[in-house]
């Protein structure tokens, strides 16, 4: 597929001579499930006389009523091209960060949810619609280890999303973070877990060729020291948007991120992204890799426990075991990745299996008998 860009629209010619030409609304990043909701798309023939790079759609007549396809590859192509066409306008016309006030990073969809709900405006909010915590990190800031990790999760981990759309939010995000200019004061929100923590050191990385001033609020400690001595939170994404907005008014009195501090956590970062390992905890103040079966007799021992409150031993939801499962652990990782550690006890012989291993949803397990 080739592409020719006229902004606001941009040109896609198939080998069928077939010309989709799509018109930019708005200055927001893409996915490919976005594309058949955001801009306009028109369809063109181009005749055997006509060359692409002369086309013109204004001097051609679009087709109606006929359609055409496309492989999910060719959709995310234009996904890609559109986004940087994007970025390109947003940089020439230099958009007012000034207006749009700070900008406020974090590792986790539903805490950024929260914050663009709690904080006054202006402000700009930043995610990642990722979980850290698990997958390879192994050279994550480059094309061949973004391909590495997204191969792994689209190979072991029931995602449930459209092909391309993990890969699409996770370019998104990297642009969004690379569009920040250098005057805007940048926040960058963490708690004492292995999602946010190692997000937290992949930020900085990102970060590493700007001069922002970055602040660092850590939820766990700033709930603990401001909210609730009593008791530990370790998930920002559990706090109510007042909450967020509290921890922040209470932040902005301190002061940025030391360089030193910085150079620390993004050398942090260059040990992790050395490692194709595949689970990560926080474990005595620090990012820690652990086998990839750590929480399997974890999940064989709940399934038991339950085994014994049954009458008869039979199959137990998946989702039922997750859910178990997870009110006994210290730290969650997902149930995304109980899911995948399941099928892995199942496809050794530990567990049985009835259903189809779709998702957590559409089987059952139980243990298999010695």
């Amino acid at each position: 597929m080739k592409s020719r860009e006229d902004y606001p629209h941009i040109y896609f010619f198939t080998e069928t001579n077939v010309v989709f030409v799509y018109k930019i609304v708005g200055e927001e990043y893409v996915t490919v499930s976005d594309l058949s909701e955001k801009g306009e798309w028109e369809t063109y023939e181009l005749s055997p006389s006509d060359e692409f790079g002369n086309f013109n759609h204004e001097a051609n007549i679009a087709l109606v009523g006929r359609g055409y396809f496309l492989s999910q590859d060719d959709i995310n192509f234009m996904a890609g091209k559109i986004n940087r066409l994007i970025q390109s306008q947003r940089k020439r016309k230099s958009l007012s960060y000034e207006e749009k006030g700070a900008v406020h990073l974090v590792s986790s969809k539903s805490t950024a949810g929260a914050l663009r709900f709690g904080l006054d405006r202006p402000k700009t909010v930043i995610a990642f619609h990722d979980l850290f915590s698990i997958g390879p990190v192994w050279k994550m800031d480059q094309k061949i280890g973004q391909d590495s990790r997204h191969e792994w999760l689209n190979e072991n981990i029931n995602m449930e999303q459209a092909e391309y759309e993990f890969e699409n939010n996770f370019s998104k995000t990297l642009l969004e973070i690379e569009d920040i200019p250098e005057f805007v004061p940048i926040y960058i929100w963490t708690a004492n877990n292995g999602n946010e923590q190692t997000g937290l050191r992949f930020i900085l990385h990102l970060l590493k060729e700007k001069d922002n001033d970055i602040f660092l609020i850590n939820t766990t400690e700033h709930y603990h020291q401001r909210i609730d001595p009593e008791n530990e939170m370790l998930y920002s994404s559990v706090l109510h948007p007042n909450q967020l907005k509290l921890l922040l008014e209470q932040a902005q009195s301190a002061n940025p991120l030391s360089y030193q501090d910085q150079i620390q956590l993004q050398r942090e970062w260059e040990d992790l992204a050395q490692s194709k390992d595949v689970l990560r905890l926080w474990k005595n103040g620090r990012v820690t890799s652990v086998a990839e079966d750590y929480f399997d007799d974890l999940i064989l021992k709940t399934i038991d426990q339950l085994h014994k409150e049954q009458q008869t031993k039979d199959f137990i939801r998946t989702g039922k075991v997750i859910g178990e499962t997870m009110q006994q652990m210290d730290e969650m990782v997902g149930d995304w990745y109980l899911e995948y550690r399941i099928r892995h006890l199942i496809y050794n012989g530990f567990l049985e299996l009835k259903g189809v291993p779709r998702s957590m949803r559409h089987y059952r397990v139980k243990l298999r008998e010695k």
